[in-house]
């Protein structure tokens, strides 16, 4: 239970050992954030100011990279005006009216995430904000909806981890036995088992 409202946090569980690299998720996140197309080929895509989460070959397995949206995020607490705030659902989110352009949160954060628009004459900093909007109208987040394999999942926090450890279980040769994002860094809104 979230300690400030009393809600259940959300979450998302990646599950590298079912992800196929279709690309499902990339494109529905650039559709959903109404996001340029940025690479020929999505494999071959960055994390940017216009590409919130990327999906990575890595020795034949697929990974995605994303805001982890972190439990207790180091980019919300450096951030001097509160442009960068865990919510009560799990999200960390940015208000680009209160930034101030320092950009202490791109520093700060563990996994790199934070981006900022070079290029922009009125520069803000991007990221996915595990899409709030969608998850105010019930909705899960576009990633996990377009995932055909059910690689990328949308829940509660608590009802993924149990989740990721009832798969862990049921199958011990296929997974490593390790939840990241349990602990790491305090804790993270994005899990991922692998193998």
């Amino acid at each position: 239970m979230s300690k400030a409202s009393g809600t259940r946090r959300k979450g998302i569980l990646l599950d590298t050992t079912r992800c196929v690299g279709c690309g499902a998720c990339y494109q529905a996140c650039k559709e959903q954030n109404q996001l340029p197309k940025t690479a020929d080929n999505f494999l071959q895509d960055n994390l940017s100011a216009k590409t919130f989460t990327v999906v990575n070959n890595r020795s034949g397995r697929f990974v995605r990279r994303m805001c982890m949206h972190c439990e207790e995020p180091t980019c919300a607490s450096v951030c001097p005006v509160g442009a960068l705030e865990k919510t009560a659902s799990g999200a960390v989110v940015y208000a680009k009216e209160k930034c101030i352009g320092c950009r202490y949160c791109m520093q700060a954060c563990p996994f790199g995430i934070p981006k900022y628009e070079w290029e922009s004459a009125f520069p803000y900093v991007k990221k996915c904000d595990m899409c709030t909007g969608r998850q105010a109208k019930g909705l899960a987040t576009a990633c996990a909806t377009a995932c055909p394999t059910g690689a990328t999942q949308f829940g509660d926090r608590e009802e993924l981890i149990r989740e990721a450890r009832q798969r862990m279980a049921a199958d011990p040769g296929r997974y490593s036995g390790h939840i990241f994002g349990l602990d790491e860094v305090g804790g993270t809104g994005v899990m991922i088992i692998s193998d």
